[in-house]
């Protein structure tokens, strides 16, 4: 599965996550309001997101069939293994180069690989 969303199909699976399970004709309603979308727009991102595994319309219910937080983490591995060959740390050096890390952030990073 990729695990990847263009910037309007984000802010439509964070319209889902925040409200399923979900009839898909309140969905409708939901993103004419938030995202001034007709319902024909709103159909076909969701049968785009259906296709991809990421949520399922069964019988008019709209749910996910990833939490966001697992696809969060799913996309960032997916980065890192793309850009980075997998690797955490060459991922950790691009991303810190610009920056000076606080003491705070850096007792949480050792944190999470004392954790894992």
């Amino acid at each position: 599965m990729e695990y990847k969303l263009g910037e309007i199909e984000m802010k439509f699976a964070e319209l889902i996550w925040g409200n399923e399970p979900l009839p898909s004709g309140e969905l409708a309603k939901l993103c004419e309001k938030e995202l001034c979308w007709k319902k024909s727009t709103t159909y076909t991102i969701l049968r785009r997101v259906c296709d991809r595994g990421l949520f399922k319309n069964e019988n008019g219910v709209v749910t996910s069939t990833i939490s966001k937080k697992e696809f969060l983490a799913k996309q960032s591995e997916q980065f890192v293994d793309n850009t980075f060959q997998g690797s955490l740390p060459k991922f950790l050096a691009a991303f810190t180069s610009g920056r000076k890390l606080t003491q705070k952030e850096v007792e949480e990073l050792k944190r999470i690989i004392d954790d894992n």
